[in-house]
């Protein structure tokens, strides 16, 4: 992988090849997972996102793949907990559910025993 410098002279081939290495910046990703599954941690993607093409165009390559890797890991870590508390809080709804309706139905039941 080529490394960006901007002191050095570099031909139209290599510009190109230095435009295709941009790091992906996961923003979209990040956001969604704020919307939906986990504020604090896709708050935490969205911040690494945002510094992945300031620091690509400035000439921090590093830094730029280092911003785009702890976003990647904080939206997939804000996504994968989201999803686990959707799915329990939805098992848990279901039975309080469950719960009050054979309740309501037991209440139903000693009323018309009196």
């Amino acid at each position: 992988m080529r490394t960006y410098v901007p002191n050095q002279q570099q031909t139209p081939s290599d510009m190109n090849q230095t435009a295709s290495a941009r790091p992906k910046n996961w923003l979209v990703e990040s956001i969604l997972v704020t919307l939906f599954c986990c504020l604090p941690l896709g708050i935490v993607g969205i911040i690494n996102a945002a510094k992945v093409n300031g620091a690509f165009d400035s000439g921090d390559v590093n830094g730029a793949m280092k911003a785009s890797a702890d976003a990647k890991k904080w939206t997939r870590l804000g996504f994968i907990i989201g999803l686990v508390l959707n799915v329990v809080g939805g098992i848990a709804y279901f039975f309080m559910m469950k719960s009050a309706m054979e309740a309501g139905m037991d209440m139903q039941n000693m009323e018309g025993g009196y």
